[in-house]
């Protein structure tokens, strides 16, 4: 009952303009920062061990400019509902959606990858300019099944495909038999599982387990590998780039791949460190003295 009535909740916010939103995004600032508290100590110790070198007064600021902006993607997100076409091509740009297509008309499926940076909810809508190419987004599904449906279905608004993590090869063998290229996009900054704790790198100032699931996806399939790196020109505006990090990903050595594309997440982190997922408990595991650091 709870769900359905946040469902239809949701479903009538979405039909609020921009100004409100966000009016209602400050007062929903000042109860997850100053009221709830929400995660304040995580993201606090992740932004001192992340820049020791920065002032107690400078880490504050960041840690307010997340929460500001942590608030402003959630409603952004359920905008999507009734969000048109014209208004997500105005408000969120790409500036070279020529690259994946120039590998996708030549005949090679593209792997796309993105951290929790800027919104990286708006940027399903990048299947608007991929022609009648298909756009495959990865997620991992909620334990709740109407929330669940909801996201995907708000995912898919403009075009993408969304594919659960458990259906992901699956789902590619049955592109590639049929012969109907397409991108896949995943988010790569989570936190890996049990056996997937194996490679290990200093991120943000910090030992850091990696995923190598991208790297072991281009390989395995010959996909070059782009990074989409996203920036907040203003409030309710991103502008979105392809930059490519690898062209042929079996050429290169074994965790070279992972370390470019985690590097260039730290570079756009470092730039502008308000805009990542700084609540997320990145460094909860601790590397094993016989793990190699990379």
């Amino acid at each position: 009952m709870f769900s359905y009535s946040l469902h239809v909740f949701l479903w009538a916010f979405s039909f609020l303009p921009f100004w409100l939103l966000y009016l209602l995004s400050d007062i929903g600032y000042f109860f997850v920062y100053y009221l709830f508290r929400y995660r304040r100590g995580v993201v606090r110790t992740n932004l001192h061990n992340a820049f020791p070198e920065k002032e107690r007064r400078e880490i504050k600021r960041i840690e307010r400019k997340f929460y500001r902006h942590l608030v402003d993607v959630s409603v952004e997100f359920y905008k999507l509902w009734h969000m048109p076409e014209s208004v997500i091509r105005k408000r969120c740009k790409f500036k070279n959606p020529e690259l994946p297509l120039h590998y996708l008309r030549a005949g090679r499926d593209v792997l796309t990858i993105l951290g929790h940076y800027g919104n990286w909810e708006w940027l399903s809508s990048s299947s608007l300019y991929l022609n009648d190419f298909h756009f495959l987004v990865l997620y991992k599904p909620l334990h709740d099944k109407q929330m669940n449906r909801l996201t995907r279905f708000l995912r898919a608004h403009f075009g993408a495909i969304p594919v659960a993590k458990s259906n992901m090869l699956r789902e590619i063998n049955h592109y590639c038999t049929w012969k109907e290229h397409f991108m896949l996009c995943l988010v790569a900054d989570q936190t890996p599982h049990g056996s997937s704790l194996d490679f290990w790198m200093t991120f943000l100032n910090q030992e850091t387990p990696v995923y190598k699931g991208a790297e072991k996806i281009a390989g395995k399939y010959d996909m070059p590998v782009l990074f989409l790196k996203i920036q907040k020109r203003r409030r309710g505006y991103y502008e979105a780039e392809y930059l490519v990090a690898c062209d042929h990903p079996r050429a290169l050595p074994p965790g070279e791949l992972t370390e470019r594309h985690t590097r260039m997440l730290e570079t756009i982190i470092r730039e502008n460190p308000e805009y990542w997922l700084w609540s997320h408990r990145r460094w909860k595991h601790k590397r094993p003295n016989d793990t190699p650091l990379h």
